[in-house]
């Protein structure tokens, strides 16, 4: 196989885990274990994952990732940081720490398996000058692909000071990368009502991809860097079925930009933004698609998660959207 240049199904969305960046966040962790009742345990900070098995699974195991894509029939894939370890919201050196650890990894699986995967890189976002000096390490010494931050990283995407990150971007011509986290595992604690169910992952997530479509837009981020090309994970989550409530909030709302009031103007931006087809349902997925231009959708799968394709349906792989990724990463084909 060719690497990415001539997949012909590529997976931006799948998260690794490294033994490598165990404990590299000090007292954050992260840490695996084995808890008193032989259930696997992770920990960041005081947050414990129970029952899930990151260790001998593809998550950690490269073999096995391989095998299981082949199964899946998916040529190439982007490995992204797991949710649980972005550290937004610890001391910057910590979260330093283990950001250069997890980029590391990734480069070194990359330089191993450059046919089948790449990667991108965990940022400091708490820091936005270390958050930018570590993206250009990540991209011009490491060969990663983008950077990868989640949706609630300390601050609001659209305040003042994220404006030298998208510069960054813009200038390393790379695009970035949005998925949310748990809430509550190194920040706040978030809604208590989310801590039912699961609902945290279930909706909540839904709700953060809102809110980050809702903060790059009304925040005039998309005008002012027009040439930044933003990836949200989960086909933006619930922006699709709520876009026509968002585009009224920017004709009529007294703080909404001049520049967003005509008709049409938050569709026109919301169509700007990619997203990967991670949404579980087809209604939800064709809704999303009767929004936005095909050439913004790229095929995700949050590989061997609990919500993947071949543990709750969704998107089958599809080879049409390969060259989709390719122009998103700056990778067209060679064909």
């Amino acid at each position: 196989m060719a690497g990415i240049e001539e997949a012909r199904v590529i997976d931006v969305h799948a998260h690794v885990v490294l033994a490598e960046t165990m404990g590299t966040a000090g007292a954050h962790g992260p840490e695996i274990s084995i808890g008193p009742d032989g259930i696997p345990r992770f920990r960041v900070c005081d947050y414990v994952l129970d029952g899930v098995r990151y260790e001998g699974s593809p998550f950690m195991d490269v073999g096995l990732r391989l095998s299981r894509m082949d199964q899946a029939g998916i040529d190439y894939q982007l490995l992204s940081p797991n949710p649980l370890t972005y550290f937004h919201h610890v001391g910057t050196a910590d979260a330093l720490a283990f950001c250069r650890m997890n980029n590391e990894g990734v480069a070194a699986i990359r330089q191993a398996y450059p046919d089948r995967l790449g990667g991108f890189a965990a940022l400091p976002m708490q820091d936005i000058g270390a958050a930018c000096e570590e993206l250009r390490r990540g991209v011009e010494e490491l060969g990663l692909a983008a950077g990868y931050i989640g949706t609630d990283t300390g601050r609001p995407l659209h305040d003042a000071e994220m404006d030298r990150f998208y510069e960054t971007c813009v200038a390393l011509d790379v695009p970035l990368f949005l998925h949310p986290a748990p809430a509550g595992i190194d920040g706040p604690a978030g809604d208590p009502n989310l801590k039912h169910f699961d609902l945290d992952v279930v909706i909540g997530f839904a709700a953060q991809e809102a809110i980050a479509a809702a903060s790059l837009i009304y925040g005039e981020v998309l005008d002012r860097f027009p040439t930044l090309d933003i990836c949200m994970s989960h086909g933006g989550g619930s922006t699709a079925f709520l876009i026509g409530r968002m585009a009224r909030a920017a004709e009529r709302r007294p703080w909404s930009p001049e520049q967003l009031r005509p008709e049409g103007a938050f569709e026109e931006r919301f169509r700007r933004l990619w997203f990967d087809t991670h949404l579980n349902a087809p209604a939800s997925l064709a809704l999303l698609r009767s929004l936005i231009d095909e050439a913004h959708l790229v095929y995700g799968t949050n590989f061997v998660g609990w919500d993947a394709p071949d543990a709750a349906g969704g998107a089958p792989p599809d080879p049409s959207l390969a060259d989709n990724a390719r122009r998103l990463l700056r990778r067209e084909s060679r064909s």
